[in-house]
C-alpha cells in the first residue's frame, strides 16, 4: 500500500464517493507530473535551442502548477466542494493534454520531452477516471 492510499485510508473522514484507490493512483499521477513537467521546463532551459522551446516551457510549467494544486486538492477530504474539485480535475487534464501534445513535437530529439508527454497521458487519463466516476 502507497503511503498516499494510507493515508486516505487513516481519515477519519475519507468519505468519499470517489474509489481510495482510484483518488490515490491520480494524486500520484498529479505529484508525479508536477515534478516531470518541472523537470523538463529545466531540461529544456538547458538545450541550445532554448528559443525554440519557448512555448515548451510556458506550457510545462503551466502543467506543473495545475498538476500541483490538483493533487493538493483532491488530497483533502473534509468538507469537499464537488464543484471545485471537477473543476480542478478538468483543468488538470485539459493541461495534461496540451502539455503532452507540446512536449510530443519534440520528443523526437528531446528524451525528457518524452518522459514528460508520458508522464502527462497519464495524469490526463487518471483525472479522467476520477471524473467519470464522480
Amino acid at each position: 500500500m502507497s503511503r498516499i492510499s494510507a493515508m486516505l485510508n487513516a481519515h477519519p473522514q475519507g468519505d468519499t464517493a470517489l474509489s481510495k484507490d482510484k483518488l490515490a493512483q491520480c494524486i500520484a499521477a498529479c505529484f508525479e507530473c508536477a515534478q516531470t513537467c518541472t523537470a523538463c521546463a529545466d531540461a529544456c532551459l538547458a538545450e541550445a535551442m532554448v528559443a525554440e522551446l519557448a512555448t515548451c516551457i510556458r506550457t510545462d510549467l503551466d502543467c506543473a502548477d495545475v498538476c500541483a494544486a490538483t493533487g493538493n486538492v483532491i488530497t483533502r477530504q473534509t468538507g469537499g466542494q464537488t464543484s471545485i474539485t471537477l473543476a480542478v480535475l478538468e483543468a488538470c487534464q485539459a493541461a495534461c493534454a496540451t502539455c503532452a501534445e507540446e512536449c510530443e513535437k519534440h520528443a523526437g530529439m528531446h528524451e525528457h520531452c518524452r518522459i514528460c508527454a508520458e508522464a502527462c497521458r497519464r495524469c490526463e487519463a487518471a483525472c479522467g477516471v476520477l471524473l467519470a466516476a464522480g
